[in-house]
């Protein structure tokens, strides 16, 4: 059988592909797609037959009932389609997803510039706490430091057994509900949501802080500057995770390369005793009131430090981005992202307390950029470090723009949250969950006027929480697994201290931080927990056996047809709607429904009726005094349901398609409104029958 494609007798251009011609009443459609058929081509001699076979042209067929679209077809045709498709590029195909995993380098940018970025302003906002006790109080910078640093160890090393135990991803959500339980594992899930919504708005607003040190004239604009900021962030990140990773890869090596070159100056000037001398300004000082040392408020600026262990968690929940061997890339890149975020973090630390460095208290200038122009003045490396710092401040986001998708995704899987999150779009982007943070980031960003030690308090508490939960899910596995795990004891043993570790910071940031704002976030998370329980009770309900019975017959052969078709004349559209529901149902089943006020417009219905070809069908009239259309006719509905309990009531709405946006304001959307409240009765179907009208 020779195959070949009939070509349309229409001139081409001679850049497009001809299409084939519809198939006449004599060819037989071929296959079970519908979209392919066949043809007998005669030729001039006789016997000289063939079978022509005429594909389709926007489809491709992959195999028995199963065709795809041709890429060519997926091409923008509207100027919506073309400013999405310049704003967020070419569809990338679901078989290109291993193309787009990241290697160690780029996976760093990605997954870890949140953690390494803090160490921008953890110093500070252990300072800014300390300062309330006086100058004096500040030695504790460092002391403090280095316990932070002991918790962040701790936590780097249990997140390497999250790693190896659960390559998926799911971090903290996935351990703490395979090994706690459901409660245990939606704790830990809401606290990890509300980390990366607060990671947004925290290190975009510190971001715009470092930029206005620079240019303190911006100042005032700093919450416009951070919503600009997050929309832009959204565009990148929706056109997908290697897209995104190739522009934030080269900004968060700047910001290490330039860090790491500023405090190893100023070590060599400390060891070699030339550091600049530095006396605070006064007013900063007084600005201050004296509180005593107390232990709460040590406890406090570690607490409030302890936001430097926040994006640890953002490699476990991201191994699946990873290329191949993705776990060991992982483990690799979270210790190097710990390695980094230490040095520079103790870095800053040593130099600021040696200096006697206080930071400001209208929030304009961090301590960051006063210890860079202590050390090499307001010249051109000065304003690389705050460009760089600025940068991956910002761009520190993208870590919560790759974990909280990819954790909606997993918590719609499980039928948890809208299944809507657990789809990707044209670039392989969980689009609902990018969509979502964006928005709430940026009202915490408005309504805390991008203040980071505003937004602080509310951040510490689900970070700590999700480490809790995670390490006290992994040594309940060890136990469990001790017949079969070697070196179970020695990591029982280390998830045990840091499950113990992490409890603790997290009692002394929910006390401490508790009327600061932290409250907010107590509360919020067993309300997204009962969320979430209350989605999957329903979700439950829709394949739980037994959950109720079908509103319409299940097989074909027992399905009746009782159509009403609601007209106000017998225009085009009308008799379109009245001509479908006859040739889908018995003209004896079919009920055309005027609904009126005017005897006259009534009897002149009555008489086209009689005249049309649709006078098969019933056409009932019914009176409506106070001028009412939705309330008699779903009246009517109702009562053919009660008179017909085993029939299916099909109500079938003509409805006009205006060709421009501002033609709907010249029709009432009569349709529309009988749909939205036809929708909740049960046992009746709604079909619309479109008339559209000609754009021109």
């Amino acid at each position: 059988m020779e195959q070949e494609t009939r070509v349309a007798s229409s001139p081409t251009n001679g850049l497009e592909e001809p299409r084939p011609q519809a198939p006449r009443r004599d060819e037989v459609y071929l296959d079970d797609t519908g979209l392919s058929w066949r043809e007998v081509v005669r030729g001039s001699r006789l016997g000289n037959q063939y079978i022509r076979v005429n594909p389709h042209p926007d489809f491709q067929r992959l195999g028995p009932g199963v065709i795809t679209q041709r890429p060519e077809t997926l091409e923008p045709h509207t100027p919506t389609g073309h400013v999405r498709r310049f704003l967020l590029g070419k569809p990338i195909p679901s078989a290109s997803e291993l193309l787009e995993r990241v290697s160690v380098p780029r996976g760093l940018a990605i997954f870890a510039s949140d953690n390494i970025s803090s160490s921008a302003y953890a110093t500070e906002e252990i300072m800014r706490v300390l300062i309330l006790a006086g100058a004096a109080a500040l030695t504790l910078t460092l002391p403090i430091t280095f316990a932070i640093l002991a918790i962040l160890a701790i936590v780097v090393i249990s997140y390497r057994q999250v790693i190896r135990a659960y390559p998926n991803g799911g971090g903290s959500y996935v351990v703490a509900h395979e090994n706690l339980g459901t409660l245990a594992g939606l704790t830990a899930g809401a606290a990890l949501l509300t980390d990366y919504i607060l990671t947004v708005a925290v290190s975009v607003s510190a971001g715009v802080t470092a930029m206005t040190s620079a240019f303190p004239a911006l100042f005032d604009r700093r919450v416009e500057i951070a919503l600009v900021v997050v929309a832009i962030m959204t565009v990148i990140n929706l056109r997908g995770i290697s897209e995104s990773g190739r522009i934030f890869t080269i900004p968060t090596y700047v910001y290490v390369f330039a860090m790491l070159g500023l405090l190893a100056y100023g070590m060599i000037r400390m060891l070699t005793g030339t550091l600049p001398a530095y006396a605070p300004p006064p007013a900063w000082l007084e600005a201050h009131e004296a509180a005593p040392l107390t232990l709460l408020l040590i406890l406090r600026a570690f607490a409030s430090g302890s936001v430097a262990l926040t994006g640890t968690e953002a490699v476990s929940n991201g191994v699946p981005s990873f290329k191949p061997p993705e776990v060991r890339n992982a483990q690799i890149t979270l210790v190097a992202m710990g390695a980094l975020f230490a040095t520079i973090f103790l870095g800053i630390s040593v130099l600021a307390g040696r200096l006697g460095i206080v930071p400001d208290p209208e929030e304009v200038e961090s301590v960051n950029s006063v210890l860079t122009r202590i050390l090499v003045g307001e010249g051109p490396y000065f304003y690389l470090v705050q460009f760089a710092t600025a940068l991956i401040l910002v761009l520190a986001a993208n870590t919560a723009f790759n974990g909280f998708p990819r954790l909606a995704s997993i918590l719609a899987q499980d039928r948890y949250l809208p299944r809507q999150f657990s789809y990707r779009g044209d670039r392989l982007a969980f689009t609902g969950g990018i969509v979502l943070l964006s928005v709430v980031a940026g009202v915490l960003i408005w309504l805390y006027q991008a203040s980071v030690t505003g937004l602080i308090p509310l951040y510490t508490v689900g970070v700590f929480l999700a480490f809790t939960l995670s390490q006290a899910g992994l040594v309940r596995r060890w136990w469990t697994r001790r017949n079969e795990e070697r070196g179970w004891q020695l990591l029982l043993l280390l998830n045990g201290a840091g499950a113990l570790a992490t409890g603790a910071v997290m009692l002394v940031v929910g006390v401490s931080k508790f009327t600061l704002g932290a409250w907010m976030v107590l509360v919020l998370i067993p309300l997204l927990v009962g969320m979430m329980w209350k989605i999957n009770r329903h979700y439950a309900g829709l394949t739980a056996a037994g959950a109720g019975l079908a509103e319409t017959p299940l097989h074909p052969e027992t399905v009746r047809l009782r159509t009403i078709v609601p007209i106000a004349d017998l225009s085009v559209p009308a008799r379109q709607a009245l001509a479908y529901a006859m040739a889908t149902a018995d003209a004896d089943h079919v009920t055309a429904v005027h609904v009126t006020d005017e005897e006259e417009s009534a009897r002149a219905l009555r008489a086209a009726w009689e005249a049309s070809p649709y006078r098969r069908a019933h056409l009932v009239v019914i009176e409506s005094p106070f001028r009412s259309l939705l309330s008699p006719l779903l009246a009517y509905v109702d009562a053919m349901h009660e008179a017909h309990p085993s029939d299916v009531i099909t109500v079938v709405l003509p409805e006009y398609v205006p060709g421009h946006w501002w033609e709907h304001l010249l029709h009432n959307q009569t349709a529309l409104r009988i749909k939205g409240a036809l929708l909740f009765r049960r046992g009746v179907i709604t079909a619309n029958v479109p008339y559209h009208l000609r754009g021109d």
